[in-house]
């Protein structure tokens, strides 16, 4: 009997590790690599950010990025009050500020960064299409949290001049609910002693305006991108599930999903929703990378989910 050995040279062995290496990750549409984990077939999230930091680190003051980051919640929280809220949900609640389609919404959102965010310098367009492709990735047959993923954050048009060029404090950033105490889990908590309603009884109690187990629906949350493409999305008649809205409207809302703050304000429904926003959430924050996606190439099958749960025009 004859053995035959083979024997590789080492840019064949280099060749067959960086093969192996691929079977660990996949490649969408757009060219967006997403790493799979070894244990488990879900997202396998980093450890640090693209810039070396830890994803939502708001305590490494040392550099001139995380300092901004600071200041924009002091502002955030001195001036997101109950008035300043209702006062937004009316004007922006007119939806007459344009008439465009989501995905042209897409590309209008090139010319937007958010200064609020530790971990991301690039477009939106970008975080938006690698969150939606990632979870393409994970949840083939649910199509409604693909589109769920790509315009969760196109309510960050309100900064720029066609929506009223608001400041970030009043668009990005995390959110929380307004009419009650402020939760200590929110981020840099001790700028609220700025705001006013942190001084009114009639707003610094646990419940504030609210019943307990009113449900989220009936929370007015700080005003945001977060609370205007609810507000679009609801008004233009999506058939998305009512879970989309939900991630669309409380993407933001750490102090809910991360610290567990704020339950005594939820019902059935909402505790059912905070389960698809748990799965939303650590695509959204972890999926932000430098590796780029091709929109040419993935831009049709969102088109597809575009036409399938939104009209063609919508008011904004």
């Amino acid at each position: 009997m004859t053995i035959l050995i083979e024997h590789f040279s080492d840019s064949r062995v280099e060749e067959k590790k960086v093969v192996e290496e691929r079977y660990d990750e996949l490649v969408l549409d757009g060219g967006f690599v997403v790493p799979k984990s070894k244990e488990t077939n879900g997202f396998d999230a980093p450890d640090i950010n693209f810039l070396g930091h830890s994803f939502r680190d708001y305590e490494n003051g040392a550099s001139e990025r995380q300092q901004g980051v600071e200041e924009f919640y002091r502002m955030q929280h001195i001036n997101q009050t109950y008035d300043f809220v209702k006062k937004m949900r009316k004007e922006y609640g007119k939806l007459d500020k344009m008439e465009m389609s989501i995905w042209e919404c897409c590309e209008l959102l090139n010319n937007v960064v958010d200064d609020s965010d530790p971990d991301l310098d690039e477009p939106q367009i970008q975080h938006l299409l690698q969150t939606a492709e990632a979870i393409r990735r994970d949840y083939p047959d649910e199509d409604w949290l693909h589109l769920t993923a790509l315009i969760h954050d196109l309510g960050k048009v309100l900064l720029l001049p066609e929506f009223g060029g608001l400041p970030q404090w009043a668009v990005v950033g995390d959110t929380f609910p307004v009419g009650c105490t402020f939760d200590s889990s929110n981020i840099h908590h001790k700028y609220f002693k700025g705001n006013n309603d942190n001084n009114n009884p009639k707003y610094n109690t646990k419940n504030g305006v609210y019943n307990e187990g009113c449900g989220l629906d009936n929370v007015l949350m700080s005003w945001g991108h977060d609370d205007y493409m609810y507000l679009v999305a609801k008004e233009n008649g999506t058939t998305l599930p009512h879970a989309g809205l939900f991630i669309i409207r409380y993407h933001s809302f750490y102090p809910l999903h991360k610290a567990g703050a704020y339950t005594h304000l939820m019902n059935d429904e909402d505790r059912d929703d905070l389960k698809w926003l748990h799965v939303f959430n650590k695509y959204d924050l972890y999926s932000k990378s430098k590796v780029l996606v091709d929109v040419e190439q993935v831009k049709p099958y969102y088109i597809s989910l575009i036409n399938k749960y939104f009209p063609a025009k919508l008011k904004w």
